[in-house]
């Protein structure tokens, strides 16, 4: 890392030929990697990394160099570079002297995984893979996936402010496949968050295999899901794949700025149900989203983004803040050093409502129950949308039935989201990597159990 009065002198250096706004982020991380397939560690990664990355901003655009080598003679050239970029020649600004900003967030970490042995580790995914194959012998295929990450940021700016943050991120999944008479079935589980190994145990990890592989062998026999519009139950236990998809990128400022959301220009205006809050929040201790700065040295917030149906807010960094003279809302992110910041979520949830999760299935005469979402597309420009059902159980009567596959779920973000009539007082997460521009970041997303009265189920008409 480097010292503030080396800072300083970058940002006045980026300033020379003028600007209206200056950073220097300094990155230094460590990683260790580790991938099982097939009763093998097949991979092991570790490294460490660092450098830097000098940002200049000028009527409405970015001029950004980054460099590996923190000498200052390396940094002072890529400050150069920043400047001559930007193309202007107006006069220097004067940087103020750096105030230490006050995270949003103050976290900790039980044990960080540096201090883990790497042969803990490897047991510890030796472990799941054990589990999950034993579980049946129709499972074909394990494989296994731990990460940790030790993240240390300074950023400074030409307002005058500076910024420290030390991030730890740990992450296990797995995945199981199945097959039985030509029929192939996945099952896919994932744990994350910004915390330190103590995330994971044998017990935790066991639990994890466990729930994988039951999912592929349970596949084998489910019967395919009707295709049909009907009503949807989508759990709390699914995660919150389908509000990041279908509202979450559309609210990010760049995207809204450049007419390529849905809902570009519809601040004020009601864009889901009166029983639909939307929360992004960095602040959440624990969640894979949460920091303390985000990656312009804003510090971390809670924004209401819609409020109880009415649009109140998109996510900003500090460009497109500027462009609309709003303030960032600590959601500049970038995926490293390398990357210049833009728009992103962090922990991004409808907030839990009013209504008995048992009682909404109760509720559904005929339909599906969605446990687990898959994968999925959105056009951000439409909001139209098509995402996968990983686990899912036919609903007759008010009861969860048959388990189906194969279904898929086809609407539009906002027409579902003004339909939504029913939302589950309880709440449950989901972790990703979401990307970008090229770019990927930690993330972490929640619903609440909610109904939507109609949908387009695809499947079979067998």
């Amino acid at each position: 890392m480097i010292d503030q009065a080396l800072h300083i002198d970058l940002l006045g250096k980026a300033l020379l030929r003028g600007g209206e706004y200056a950073d220097v982020y300094v990155e230094s991380r460590s990683i260790t990697s580790l991938i099982m397939e097939d009763s093998r560690v097949e991979k092991i990664i570790t490294g460490h990394e660092t450098g830097a990355g000098i940002r200049l901003l000028s009527a409405g655009k970015t001029s950004y160099a980054f460099s590996n080598d923190l000498t200052p003679h390396a940094l002072f050239m890529a400050a150069a570079e920043v400047s001559s970029m930007a193309g202007i020649n107006g006069s220097q600004q004067e940087i103020p002297k750096l105030e230490k900003r006050t995270p949003g967030a103050e976290f900790s970490i039980g044990t960080f995984p540096d201090d883990v042995p790497l042969e803990e580790k490897i047991g510890l995914i030796r472990k799941a893979e054990s589990c999950a194959r034993s579980y049946d012998a129709r499972i074909r295929q394990v494989s296994v996936i731990y990460r940790d990450l030790l993240q240390k940021v300074q950023t400074t700016a030409s307002e005058g402010f500076f910024a420290e943050d030390e991030r730890v991120y740990t992450s296990f999944i797995i995945q199981v496949i199945a097959s039985q008479g030509g029929l192939v079935q996945t099952g896919y589980e994932a744990i994350g968050s910004s915390s330190g190994f103590e995330l994971l145990d044998a017990e935790a990890v066991e639990a994890l295999a466990l729930k994988a592989a039951r999912r592929a062998v349970s596949m084998l026999t489910a019967r395919k899901a009707p295709a049909d519009r009907m009503p949807v139950v989508i759990s709390s236990q699914a995660g919150g794949t389908m509000i990041h998809e279908a509202i979450g990128h559309g609210l990010e400022a760049d995207l809204a700025q450049q007419g390529l959301s849905v809902f570009s220009g519809m601040l004020g205006e009601k864009v889901a149900s009166e029983l639909i809050t939307v929360i992004d929040d960095a602040t959440l201790p624990g969640k894979r989203g949460s920091f303390q700065f985000d990656d312009e040295g804003t510090a971390s917030q809670r924004t209401v983004l819609v409020d109880q149906g009415i649009l109140k807010s998109y996510m900003y960094d500090k460009l497109t803040a500027m462009k609309e003279g709003k303030q960032p809302t600590g959601n500049g992110r970038r995926e490293s050093y390398q990357n210049r910041p833009i728009p992103r979520m962090t922990n991004t949830f409808i907030a839990p409502g009013a209504h008995n999760p048992e009682e909404i299935v109760r509720s559904v005469d005929k339909g599906l129950f969605v446990v687990k979402m898959g994968g999925g597309q959105v056009n951000t420009v439409t909001g139209d949308f098509v995402f996968d059902v990983q686990e899912g159980y036919l609903i007759r009567n008010g009861q969860k039935s048959d388990l189906v596959r194969g279904a898929t779920l086809t609407g539009n973000g906002p027409e579902i989201l003004k339909s939504i009539d029913m939302v589950g007082t309880d709440l449950g997460f989901s972790i990703g990597t979401c990307g970008k521009d090229a770019q990927g970041v930690p993330v972490s997303d929640a619903m609440p159990t909610v109904r939507i009265p109609e949908i387009v189920v695809g499947g079979s008409h067998e």
